[in-house]
């Protein structure tokens, strides 16, 4: 099964440079897949629930959607318990 496109996803590709560290706040358990951007702050909204690592994989997956690139070169630094992350882009 393909995995669903996303809609009205923020143009992130500007801060996809290799090492850049991006913050964001995680709310998983949400209705629906989403980011928003509030003010400069970054926040993901996941479905997946925050148990044994999905919402982890959710929020790379989606990150991923918007700043254009494979969710492989995502890597969680700091945050795995937290709702603030820390992703860095490692091409």
């Amino acid at each position: 099964m393909a995995k669903p496109k996303m809609r009205n996803v923020p143009d992130l590709t500007g801060i996809a440079l290799p090492g850049a560290e991006i913050n964001v706040k995680v709310t998983s358990k949400a209705a629906l897949d989403r980011i928003t951007l509030d003010g400069g702050l970054i926040r993901v909204y996941v479905t997946a629930p925050p148990a044994e690592g999905k919402a982890n994989d959710a929020v790379r997956r989606v990150l991923a959607i918007a700043l254009g690139v494979p969710a492989t070169s995502l890597t969680l630094r700091r945050g795995q318990t937290s709702r603030d992350k820390l992703f860095v882009y490692d091409p």
